[in-house]
Formats: structure tokens, sequence, C-alpha cells
């Protein structure tokens, strides 16, 4: 069973940029596709963006596209998300998924093809 742990959260201002890291534990994480998303309070969870297994295919949010980049360092066993020209409605919990092993190329936006899901990292933007 793979476990996340998500970092990088934390307080910025408006305009400025974090880095998010999920770092699996367990088997294999070249295996899976994985995903971030994000919840905001009294929001439901929503897609942010996904990467493929071999990290050639990748998904965005429409309206994050141009701002926020997924990318992933198999040797590192760490999947990456840079967000910049942050804005105050991105507030909220960054959230790594995981989903099953699947065809390399494939990248998925839907909450419930993700098997496993992190703890969740809080994002804040304010001034």
């Amino acid at each position: 069973q793979v476990q996340l742990v998500e970092s990088g959260g934390g307080l910025v201002q408006p305009g400025g940029s974090l880095r998010l890291s999920c770092a699996p534990s367990g088997r294999t994480f070249s295996s899976y596709p994985m995903g971030w998303f994000r919840q905001a309070p009294g929001h439901e969870r929503e897609f942010v963006a996904a990467i493929s297994r071999g990290g050639g295919n990748t998904l965005y949010a429409d309206s994050l596209k141009g701002r926020f980049t997924i990318s992933r360092d198999n040797a590192k066993n760490t999947v990456y998300l840079q967000m910049n020209t942050l804005k105050p409605e991105d507030t909220a919990d960054y959230y790594c998924a995981a989903g099953p092993t699947v065809r390399s190329d494939y990248a998925s936006s839907r909450v419930r093809f993700y098997d496993t899901w992190g703890q969740g990292t809080q994002v804040t933007v304010s001034s």
C-alpha cells in the first residue's frame, strides 16, 4: 500500500509562488499516475493537475493552465506542483493522489480514478 506525504504549503502573498511536493512511500512510485487536487472550505474537492506514470502526459484544470505546472522525478520518487502568480482564490488544502497502475501515458482528472490520497497541505494566499 502506497502512502503519500505532501509538503511545501504555507502562506504566500498574491502574485507569489510555491512548489508543492508529494513523496509516496511503499511500492514503486513510477508505477502510479499522480494527481493534485484542492479543496477550499465549503467547496468540493476539485481537480488541479495530473501526470502519467512516465511523465509524458499532463492534464490541467482549464482555469489553472499557464500558472500551475505538474512534474515528476521518478528517480527521486517525488511529484511536484509548481504554482506561480498565486491568487487569493487559490487558497485551499492541496492533496496529492495516486491512481492504479495503468498504461504509461494515461492521466486522469477524475477524483474517483485515484485510490490513494495524502493528508493535504494548506496553501493560503493573502496579503
